[in-house]
């Protein structure tokens, strides 16, 4: 990167953090480190649901999904808006209600301790794990621009993100969070600008989209029901849907968002805004992935977008091999070069026939570079053996850093940076606070201060750091890391989200039954996922499913009634 790109990196990211030091200032209880005195309004409830849901996994990977695989994945995000009316319903007014601090405590007012302890503790299993994937994804950056070795650098990313967030609380997350996503979504549109302004002169940006809906990026809704592929629109309402009412009305990093509205209504409407907002945010994100594929059909791309593994292998004993394989790759580039623009010609003079056939010679072309693509990752693998051999995550990057005006790809670092501060911060903030309510004062320390409570959520702040740290480490296996996160919360989501439905619905299963559904039905979903019988997303539905019929059969078994408790009552 050039000077000035570090002086506009550097400017951003400082004035972030001296923003939310100022804003969270004052801060002396639980209240305002958990909750900012629920005084925020609907659209700071809103921007900070944005922030925490769109990470640096959101803006790094998801171009690189839709370059690879199309746009078909904005189907995931189909179920949302449904999700958000059910929320708003339901979660909302319960939770407002009893004045809580995280969600989980409805559970033991409604159930018992083991079963809010049981849901507290999968919810800090499957946040954690997921936080320190997206520790890695702005470590990338850095690894990749500055040539660090990627395990030290998960190590300073995650030391500064815990710093920021334990001298914060949810009052500097929320604001600053607002600040950011006016910077990110201000970058993202001049990157997609950028992209169709670097193209060839008579290419404009319907040429651009209509040449990829020719190679099939455009692939925004598939009808074809199969439970196998992850994303076409059944999965995505149906298997979307539960997805989003579990991550939006029981994961914590969520609910402690909109618990801090001042009333029910600002929740809502923060909530329902985010409905209809998040679809075609997602949907422009993924649209920049579709041209920058175009952008690498009119230009040169690399055989391999991670340029730090490249330059390893170079100094490797494949080098020779990898860099005959890389001009070979380059001669096809050439030959798709003329091949798209032959094609484009054909589509502005609507030429079916020539349209057909140069999108069957550039498919053959891109199929041919695949297998040399194959070949070099497998040159890559054998120079090291640890490498990280799935790049979807760096084409982004590697198109802002060789491509945009010096400046702008300050900027753009920037926002993917800050992307992951908000949404890692909000994510830490929720698991301390989910750790010191719903364990550490539930079950050791009852009758302590507020300002001891305090100090020992900073602490717990900085332990579950120190372990996305180390989650980070191993980050570098999982390909894709939008659908590695999404994955992960597939796995937990729909138990979670089945013993809340129970607690509201089904007033006569009582605690032990759904604690042992809970358990059955956890077991059940990751022996699905192990077996590889239907695509993730499906699995949110399943889960939930199972625990309300699993705890229905075991109440049956158990033999004993249990109405609803009312509201506020504790055991």
């Amino acid at each position: 990167m050039s000077v000035a790109d570090w002086i506009v990196l550097v400017v951003t990211l400082v004035g972030i953090i001296l923003y939310g030091v100022w804003k969270s200032r004052g801060q002396r209880d639980m209240q305002g480190y958990f909750l900012d005195n629920q005084s925020m309004p609907w659209y700071i409830v809103l921007l900070s649901i944005i922030g925490t849901q769109a990470s640096a996994v959101t803006f790094l990977s998801a171009p690189g999904q839709a370059y690879t695989d199309g746009m078909r994945f904005v189907q995931y995000y189909f179920g949302l808006p449904l999700a958000m009316v059910v929320l708003c319903i339901t979660f909302v007014p319960i939770f407002h209600k009893l004045k809580v601090y995280t969600a989980y405590e409805y559970l033991e007012q409604r159930f018992d301790l083991k079963t809010r302890t049981l849901t507290s503790g999968l919810f800090l299993l499957q946040r954690a794990l997921s936080t320190g994937i997206s520790i890695y994804a702005p470590s990338i950056i850095l690894s990749s621009l500055m040539g660090w070795n990627i395990y030290l650098t998960n190590i300073i990313m995650g030391g500064l993100l815990i710093i920021y967030t334990v001298s914060g609380g949810t009052r500097a997350v929320s604001y600053t969070q607002t600040f950011q996503l006016v910077i990110i979504f201000s970058a993202m549109f001049l990157a997609g600008w950028m992209v169709v302004h670097l193209l060839p002169e008579n290419v404009g940006f319907i040429d651009a989209l209509q040449v990829s809906g020719k190679m099939d990026k455009l692939n925004v809704i598939v009808t074809d029901f199969d439970w196998k592929d992850r994303y076409n629109i059944w999965s995505g309402l149906i298997g979307g849907f539960f997805l989003a009412l579990s991550y939006f009305g029981t994961d914590q990093s969520q609910v402690g968002r909109y618990l801090t509205a001042r009333s029910v209504t600002e929740s809502r409407l923060g909530l329902l805004m985010n409905g209809l907002v998040k679809v075609p945010m997602q949907f422009l994100i993924l649209l920049i992935g579709a041209l920058v594929f175009v952008f690498y059909l009119y230009f040169r791309a690399p055989v391999f977008f991670n340029e730090a593994q490249i330059k390893k292998v170079y100094k490797s004993e494949q080098g020779t091999a990898f860099k005959a394989v890389e001009n070979e790759y380059n001669r096809l580039s050439v030959v798709k070069q003329a091949q798209v623009t032959a094609m484009a010609a054909a589509i502005k003079k609507g030429d079916e026939a020539a349209i057909a056939s140069g999108k069957a010679a550039l498919q053959k072309t891109e199929s041919a570079a695949e297998e040399v693509r194959t070949r070099a990752i497998a040159l890559i693998q054998k120079a090291d053996p640890a490498a990280d051999t799935n790049d979807t995550n760096y084409i982004f990057l590697h198109f802002v850093v060789n491509n945009l005006p010096k400046g702008l790809v300050g900027l753009l670092i920037a926002i993917i940076f800050l992307a992951a501060w908000g949404s890692i911060a909000a994510a830490l903030n929720s698991l301390a606070s989910t750790t010191v309510i719903d364990i550490y004062q539930r079950m050791y320390k009852k009758e302590e201060t507020d300002g001891h409570y305090l100090q020992v959520s900073r602490w717990w702040t900085v332990a579950w750091g120190l372990f996305c740290i180390v989650v980070a480490q191993f980050a570098s296996q999982l390909g894709s890391l939008i659908e590695a996160v999404n994955i992960l919360g597939s796995l937990f989501y729909g138990v979670i989200l089945g013993i809340f439905l129970v607690a509201f619905y089904c007033k006569r299963i009582g605690g032990t039954a759904t604690f042992w559904a809970a358990v059955v039905s956890e077991i059940g979903v990751i022996a699905i996922w192990l077996c590889n019988i239907v695509s993730f997303l499906w699995l949110n539905a399943i889960g939930c499913f199972l625990v309300i019929g699993i705890a229905a059969l075991f109440q049956l078994v158990i033999g004993k009634e249990q109405s609803l408790k009312p509201v506020g009552e504790k055991n």
